[in-house]
Order: structure tokens, then C-alpha cells, then sequence
């Protein structure tokens, strides 16, 4: 067994206290997370919060905006209007843009969508059927890149989806499956799948939050990528080995409302 050191018990104290001010439901009105939690159906939910996921770069507040204006060009229906989409259907997406996610990118999402919902079971099914394989989120990710994948597309499209085969730290997939897995107990994450542990999730790993587990002695991996999220959350789970990502919102909260920087 680890020796438990000052430190650490200083350090736990740090993390406990932000993620009890941060992990509430007034965070949600800063956060791409208010995007699902406009919706009460399951599939909508998760429909929602892959899209907002994965648009989750850049300004918060552009990121909603976006995230907002598409949810109503599907008519704030997301679930309805994936399951309705063919290929007359170019012309209701075709003048959306964010940053280098065009329309182009949303067609092959939404045909994709389509399809892991018409033939593999939804998102969750798909996720699963990785997890299963060893009881990873790497592999959860690699199933769903590949199924996700497997109708035409542009190469072009493939940038927007993660590749944690090629060292890729995932943030936004890693934030999505957080939203879908963490518990709802404090009302933020939703809690809606069962069968991924919850203490098998990597954290959300971005530029400002390495830069905080750097600063706080969590990670020592210079680049912020695969093996760096798999290093600080192996870090994490010192302090809470069934949930350490829930010290995402404390990680997140000293960068982004703290100010809190690496400069070793």
C-alpha cells in the first residue's frame, strides 16, 4: 500500500473542496452540458450531448451558440431528426459552420448517426460493445471511432473524431462519456449508462486542466495527449478510485475561473 503523505492529504483537501463548489447545477449555465439538459428523453440526451460535445473547442460561449443553433435546425427533435435523415437531406444543414466543422462534417455525423441508431443499437450499444472487449475506455473509443466511421465520408471529416490509436487525448469523447456515465447525484452529469464503470473513465484531459495537474504535482508527461490522461487519472484515483474523474470540475475550475498555471 502507497505511503499516504501530507501532501497528498493537502492536495485531496484542494481537490474535494473545488469539486464541491464547481460540480453544481449553477455550473451548467456555463457550460456545452446545458445543451442536453434542455431534453428529458434518453436519445435525445445523448444526441444533444455528442453534439455539443464535440463542438466543445474554442469560446464557451461560442460553443453553445453553435451548439444551440444546431440543435434548432433538428428542430430541437435531434433524436427525430437523425433517425429521418436520408439523402435529401443536405439542404436543412448545408449553411452550417463552426470553426472548421462544416456542413459537409454534420452530413457524414448525421448519416452516421443514423445509422449506429438504425443498425448497431445507438451510441450506447456502441460504446459498450468496445468496453466489453477488456473493460477500457480505450477500447469503448476505438469501437465507436470504427463504427462511426464505417459509412462514406469525406477523409477530411475523420479530424473531428478522435483517434486514441494515434495518441490522441480524447478530451471531448472523454467529456461526452462523462456526462453519460458519472453519476447524477449532484445534478450536472446525467448518469444514464450503466454498464461502463464510472471508475474506468479517463479524464477530459485539455491544455488549461494538464496545465493544472502539472502545476499540482499530477502529471508529469509534457504532452497533452493518450498517455498524459491516463497518467494524471491514474493520479486522481489516489484521492477517489471509483470516480476520479470527478475532479475534472476542480482541474477545470483553478484553470479557467482561477487562473491557476503550470510555470515550473
Amino acid at each position: 500500500m502507497a505511503t499516504v503523505t501530507y501532501e497528498d492529504i493537502e492536495l485531496k483537501s484542494l481537490l474535494d473542496e473545488k469539486y464541491n463548489e464547481y460540480c453544481k447545477p449553477e455550473f451548467i449555465e456555463t457550460d456545452p452540458i446545458q445543451i442536453p439538459k434542455r431534453y428529458s428523453d434518453i436519445y435525445d440526451i445523448e444526441i444533444s450531448a455528442f453534439f455539443a460535445s464535440i463542438l466543445a473547442w474554442g469560446n464557451r460561449k461560442m460553443i453553445i451558440s453553435s451548439a444551440t443553433r444546431l440543435m434548432d435546425i433538428m428542430g430541437n427533435s435531434p433524436y427525430d431528426f437523425v433517425m429521418n435523415y436520408g439523402t435529401d437531406s443536405f439542404k436543412f444543414v448545408e449553411d452550417f459552420k463552426y470553426r472548421t466543422f462544416n456542413s459537409i462534417d454534420l452530413d457524414f455525423f448525421l448519416r452516421s448517426l443514423n445509422n449506429i441508431y438504425q443498425n448497431r443499437g445507438g451510441l450506447e450499444s456502441v460504446f459498450n460493445k468496445g468496453y466489453l472487449v477488456d473493460g477500457t475506455v480505450k477500447s469503448a473509443i476505438t469501437c465507436f471511432r470504427d463504427e462511426f466511421i464505417n459509412v462514406d465520408h469525406q477523409k477530411r471529416s475523420e479530424k473531428h473524431l478522435a483517434n486514441v490509436l494515434k495518441g490522441s487525448a480524447a478530451k471531448r469523447i472523454n467529456m461526452f462519456l462523462r456526462w453519460m456515465v458519472r453519476t447524477n447525484r449532484e445534478g450536472v452529469d446525467f448518469g444514464l449508462w450503466r454498464d461502463i464503470n464510472a471508475a474506468d473513465l479517463l479524464l477530459p484531459l485539455d491544455v488549461h486542466a494538464s496545465n493544472v495537474a502539472r502545476y499540482l504535482g499530477l502529471l508529469e508527461r509534457k504532452q497533452t495527449d493518450w498517455k498524459a490522461a491516463e497518467e494524471v487519472t491514474n493520479s486522481l484515483k489516489r484521492f477517489d478510485e471509483s470516480d476520479p474523474v470527478k475532479y475534472d470540475f476542480a482541474l477545470f475550475s483553478l484553470g479557467i475561473f482561477e487562473g491557476v498555471k503550470n510555470e515550473k
